[in-house]
């Protein structure tokens, strides 16, 4: 590895940038914060185009405010960008398998966070799910190298020598507080343990179902864990022995992810387990390697869900909340595994207790009714697979709140 050359004047940045460029910048618990703080005093040229696919709660800067020209294309809906000027900004729906493959042919520029490990080796930090591809198809690398953190030691190496500019910063991470799980998400969370089995290989998102889910696999033995992220959940089953991988037949013995997101223990965990192997979206993503992954089981979560089956994730009273992310990639990757489980856990109402995730017709549909095996509330699991259209909804009004059933059979 060749040595590292840093500059800690930020202006430096602003001689690479050229008008119409498309600039990638590193998104979740990786985000080059540093940069982005020096661009927004920084005279930049007109017209540029950043992308980014950020996460609420981490990423919260609006590129269309660097000046009034510049644009942005996102792959997920913030809070943050609800400011933005909707002029400037563009809402791109694209599953991340696919968001890898266009990153890596319309991108110009790619703006991304480094780190060195403990025993000093420069590696990529905790979120790779695209930076492969930016690295392979930019004219123009930047690097954060962050020096308040310390990278995962399963994040890949990277050679100092790829990046036309290295800019030396000292910041913590954004840590994700600790979610409150109530008695609903825990009786969700028992329901989808109930549906998992000795020797599975797991995929879950992040939040309080998620949360309630790992929390009850702690009687499950030999499972492994192929995902989009790594949350403390996951590192409390990884120490307990529950998750080992050993039954993978892919990446056995290894715990596969593209990002992790938690708490300051868990990146300090990270810092020193191996193990857990940070790869990017058209691995993690990818549907050819989830089949060879006997009994995967994908759990991820809704906004609502009909009474076809069809899930939306994403669109919420006529507004993008999120994005298509990579839910639909696990949930077809589940499909394609030889006993594989695609699963759709959420609570069965919204708004205090007002509005019912079960619906006649989903506002937009992210997930087709072909793409789920199995929905769970706290009312249940309805097994839809192999059910014909009026069995399907009959089960799904059974998930409903008592108090919407009626209605939802009125109208179907």
């Amino acid at each position: 590895m060749g040595t590292i050359h840093t500059v800690n004047d930020l202006s430096a940045i602003s001689k690479l940038l050229q008008s119409g460029q498309r600039i990638f910048v590193g998104g979740s618990s990786n985000e080059p914060v540093g940069i982005l703080q020096g661009l927004a005093d920084l005279e930049l040229p007109e017209h540029l185009h950043f992308v980014q696919f950020p996460i609420g709660g981490y990423n919260n800067f609006d590129f269309t405010g660097l000046n009034s020209t510049t644009r942005m294309t996102t792959f997920f809906m913030t809070p943050a960008l609800r400011k933005a000027d909707p002029h400037r900004l563009h809402f791109l729906p694209m599953h991340m398998r696919h968001v890898y493959d266009y990153l890596a042919k319309h991108i110009d520029v790619g703006i991304v966070q480094i780190a060195c490990d403990s025993a000093g080796r420069l590696r990529l930090g905790p979120n790779v799910d695209f930076v492969g591809a930016v690295l392979a198809g930019s004219t123009r690398l930047v690097a954060e190298l962050n020096r308040g953190i310390t990278a995962p030691l399963g994040s890949p190496q990277i050679d100092p020598q790829r990046f036309d500019l290295i800019v030396e910063t000292h910041r913590p991470l954004t840590y994700l507080p600790a979610v409150e799980i109530d008695e609903a998400a825990l009786t969700i969370g028992r329901h989808v343990a109930g549906l998992v089995r000795d020797g599975d290989c797991i995929q879950t998102g992040i939040g309080a179902i998620p949360a309630a889910i790992l929390k009850q696999l702690t009687n499950k033995n030999d499972l492994g864990m192929h995902g989009g992220l790594i949350d403390d959940g996951g590192m409390a089953l990884i120490r307990a022995g529950n998750i080992n991988g050993q039954c993978k037949a892919l990446d056995t013995g290894q715990h596969i992810t593209g990002m992790a997101l938690g708490s300051e223990a868990l990146y300090d965990w990270l810092a020193a387990e191996e193990k857990v192997v940070f790869r990017g979206a058209n691995h993690t993503h990818e549907i050819s390697a989830i089949s060879r992954l006997s009994n995967f089981v994908s759990v991820n979560s809704a906004v609502e869900i009909d009474l076809f089956g069809q899930v939306n994730a994403e669109v919420a009273g006529g507004r993008q909340i999120s994005g298509t992310g990579g839910s639909v990639d696990f949930m077809r990757g589940a499909k394609a595994s030889p006993g594989g489980r695609s699963i759709v856990a959420m609570h069965a109402t919204a708004r205090g207790g007002r509005t019912s995730r079960i619906v006649q017709r989903v506002e937009m549909a992210t997930a087709l009714r072909t793409d789920i095996d199995f929905v769970v509330t706290e009312f249940g699991v309805a097994r839809l697979k192999n059910l014909p259209n009026e069995a399907r909804a009959e089960a799904l009004i059974a998930l409903a709140a008592p108090e919407f059933r009626n209605e939802l059979r009125a109208d179907s």
